[in-house]
């Protein structure tokens, strides 16, 4: 569809000729397009957008072609540096090396040897990068083990109670949950810390992580394209630690003067309880989405979690979720790219 010729775009064009006109033709050189900004995007799997098709098989990172930072790149004609990876934690993986034991795919079960360990994605930034994503958190946090606590729990009490939310606010886990939301928001401080000194110049986007349960009201026990045996009472704290997880996020980045950008709000309809057509986010054991028909051998650990997905891809973003990922992330470069082109 063309473009309708407004008044703002015939002054545009008589100020452009005018301006030829009096100084003359443009020198080649200056005519010439400007370099791409640059962009580099770091995080986690939720940033790699791991098991949605295709992804990339040769480093144990998981990264999908049809990834948030992929898709915006692409749609901004951005220079770009890929190295988000699956299971990254804040020191495990931007600050430090991400060694072989903590790369898990897909493709989940790794060569001979095991996956060579990452290098930290922190030493992709340069005092000439442009823009920063930044998706970590959940692993530092630990937020995988706190749902296989709540599988592990919920199946015992056959989905009866709040068997997590109890051991977690009255039990043993109190402490070690404390300890890990202190851990977190001193080493994303560090983290912020040291975006800054390697891209002073970066415009850095924080991205937060979309809902998973934000209503339990579809969810089912058992069902493992769902949440498997984590106990129902139990979601609506699950819930609680994610929209925790994302203020901490949320205030980091105002500390050190960053963008967040939220992924939650948009997603509240669509979490892993509601029908297949609607989620944006994978179960436990759930069938693959994305383009093509590239699977995921099943792990020995996966082979023991009943159900009948195709893969093991515990909760983690859809391609329907990486898309709206890519929705909210965009809009945010492009309102950053307007405030820079009016200073």
């Amino acid at each position: 569809m063309s473009t309708p010729l407004t008044l703002v775009t015939v002054r545009a064009s008589l100020a452009a000729a005018t301006a030829l006109s009096v100084f003359g033709p443009v020198p080649a050189a200056l005519a010439a397009a400007s370099p791409q900004p640059s962009y580099v995007a770091l995080g986690d799997s939720y940033s790699a957008d791991v098991f949605v098709r295709p992804w990339d098989a040769g480093d144990g990172c998981g990264r999908s072609d049809r990834s948030y930072p992929q898709q915006v790149a692409a749609a901004l004609d951005l220079d770009f540096t890929d190295v988000t990876c699956g299971a990254a934690e804040v020191q495990d993986g931007i600050l430090g090396p991400q060694p072989s034991q903590k790369l898990f795919g897909p493709p989940s079960v790794a060569p001979g040897g095991g996956w060579p360990q990452k290098p930290p994605q922190i030493e992709s930034l340069t005092p000439d990068t442009d823009y920063v994503s930044v998706g970590i958190g959940g692993n530092t946090l630990g937020f995988g083990e706190i749902v296989t606590q709540c599988l592990t729990r919920g199946r015992d009490t056959l989905g009866f109670g709040t068997p997590c939310k109890k051991y977690y606010t009255e039990g043993d886990g109190r402490a070690w949950l404390a300890g890990k939301f202190d851990q977190l928001d001193r080493e994303y401080s560090q983290m912020m810390t040291a975006i800054r000194d390697r891209a002073p110049q970066a415009q850095v986007i924080v991205v937060g992580y979309p809902a998973i349960v934000p209503h339990s009201s579809g969810c089912s026990w058992g069902t493992f394209t769902q949440l498997g045996t984590v106990a129902k009472g139990d979601m609506p704290w699950l819930d609680s630690v994610e929209r925790e997880l994302n203020d901490l996020l949320s205030r980091q980045a105002a500390e050190h003067g960053a963008t967040y950008v939220d992924t939650y709000g948009s997603s509240v309809n669509h979490g892993v309880c509601e029908p297949a057509a609607e989620k944006w986010m994978y179960g436990v054991r759930d069938d693959l989405t994305g383009t093509g028909d590239q699977t995921d051998s099943p792990s020995e650990l996966c082979r023991q979690i009943p159900g009948n997905g195709e893969a093991c891809t515990f909760v983690h973003p859809n391609a329907s979720g990486a898309d709206n990922q890519a929705v909210q992330v965009r809009s945010a470069f492009e309102r950053l790219r307007v405030k820079s082109a009016l200073r």
